[in-house]
Order: structure tokens, then sequence, then C-alpha cells
């Protein structure tokens, strides 16, 4: 290899570990500071490595605040919320892939234009539709995060990609487009499921704005609502308190993490079969 060629590479592998170190910081300070006082944390000039490491953060977390009853809604929600996203949105998608009726080309294009709509627009209105229908809080979490745009898009792009001589040849055998539905397009659609169950999870995890709203009792609370307090957010009257809330930022990336492992094999398959690779 001549140098010609291994200097564009060198470079290349050099932006992309600047890019690393940018991303993976403030993530390895986070853990840090987390085993840290309160006075380290803010002292000046910042030390990287703790003199004592601590784990009264922690403690003081579980402790004073009921983390786990806010991680347990979290995990209720964000998985209910998944459930009916990919049930919603696989069929939707099946319907704009496959089948043929009037307007749909028209109602698609509505459908992803959404996507250039912000959330917090919406706000209001679904405030007003959830008071008006009497929901419980966390049903009107769960519903809302049904209208999953971002699924519908991915779903319907990859179902495009399945060769329909396997959905011909089922109809053929005597299969119903139910049938056809369920034991080839599903089975065949893992990498594309996977994509969007990590996106949908993730999404409902960190939802914070709409829990914030809908959410009065404090047992109801999701873990984003909840650690609000540690910054004094969230409606409290509480001081800046960095070490709880580092502890307890880091004790709620860990569903998130676990599972983007359980489903990254395919994750960037479903990603890249979809079109969104540009």
């Amino acid at each position: 290899m001549t140098a010609r060629r291994i200097a564009p590479r060198i470079a290349l592998y050099a932006i992309l570990l600047v890019l690393a170190v940018l991303f993976v910081f403030p993530l390895l300070w986070t853990v840090v500071s987390s085993l840290k006082t309160e006075a380290s944390i803010v002292s000046y000039p910042p030390r990287w490595i703790p003199e004592a490491p601590t784990l009264s953060n922690y403690a003081t977390v579980l402790a004073k605040y009921p983390f786990l009853q806010w991680a347990a809604n979290s995990v209720l929600i964000a998985g209910f919320s998944t459930l009916l996203v990919l049930a919603l949105t696989s069929t939707a998608a099946y319907a704009f892939a496959r089948l043929e009726f009037g307007g749909k080309k028209t109602i698609f294009a509505l459908v992803v234009g959404m996507l250039l709509i912000p959330s917090q627009a919406s706000v209001v209105p679904l405030f007003l539709m959830a008071s008006a229908l009497k929901l419980p809080a966390w049903i009107a979490i769960i519903v809302v995060a049904g209208a999953n745009v971002t699924g519908v898009f991915i779903l319907t792009s990859f179902f495009r990609t399945i060769p329909r001589e396997l959905e011909e040849a089922a109809y053929i055998d005597g299969s119903s487009a139910v049938g056809i539905f369920a034991r080839i397009v599903l089975p065949l659609s893992g990498a594309a499921l996977s994509s969007v169950t990590i996106l949908t999870f993730i999404a409902n995890w960190n939802n914070f704005l709409w829990p914030l709203i809908v959410i009065r009792e404090d047992w109801q609370k999701t873990l984003p609502v909840g650690i609000a307090q540690f910054m004094g957010g969230a409606g409290t009257n509480a001081q800046f308190q960095y070490g709880p809330s580092l502890a307890a930022a880091c004790m709620a990336i860990i569903p998130s993490v676990a599972v983007f492992l359980a489903f990254q094999r395919n994750f960037v398959e479903g990603i890249a079969n979809t079109g969104i690779k540009g």
C-alpha cells in the first residue's frame, strides 16, 4: 500500500478518534463524577480521578428518593409503549407497502411529513384531548407514544425490499393476507423490528415533557421526571445536587444500554435497509 493511499486513511482514523473522544468524554466524566463528593465535583481546577471514590451519591439516591419505583414505572411505560408501537406501525407499514387503496401515496406522504412537526407543538391539543377523555396518566403516555411515524417509515421501507414472490407463493398455497403478514413478512423483518424496538424504547425511556405534564402523583413519575428533582426542576424547591443527579443518570442509562446490546446485531442492518442511510 502506497503512502498516497495510507495518508487519507490515517487522517480518517484520526478524525474518527477525535469524534469518539468528544462523544465518550461526557459519559466518562459523568461516571467518574458520580463517585466524587459534592465538594470535589464543584472544585476548581477539576480533577479527573477522585482522591477517595465513594458510593454515597448512589446510596443517597436509593435511600432518599423512590428511585426503584420510578425505574419500574419507566420500564412498564417504555415496554408497553414499545409493544403498542410495534403492533401499530407493523400493520400500518404492511398496508402502505403491499396493499392497494385509493390515496395511498398521499396518505403516506402526509404521515411521513409529520416527522417535520416538533412534538412540542402537539402538547396542548394532546393534553386537552386526554383531559376530555379523562385518561389516566400512564394510559395517556402510552397511547400518545403509539403514534410513531418513524416506525411506520422504517418498516414500510423494509417491507418493500421483501420479494413479492414469497407472498405470491403463499397466496397460491391458500394463505390469507393476515397469515402471510404473520408467518412470512414479520419473521423476515427481524432487523427492522429490532431497529424500531431500540429507537422506540430509548425515546420513551427518555421522554420528559409529556410525562411531566400529565403525571401528578409522585409514585407515578418516570425516571426523567423524578431525576429532575435532583437539579431543582419539575416544580420543586430543591437546590442543585450534582452528585445524586449524576449517580441517578448513571443508573438510568443501564436499561437503554441493555436494550441496545440485546438488539444491536440487527440494528445496523435494519437501518441500512430502510433508505435512511441517504
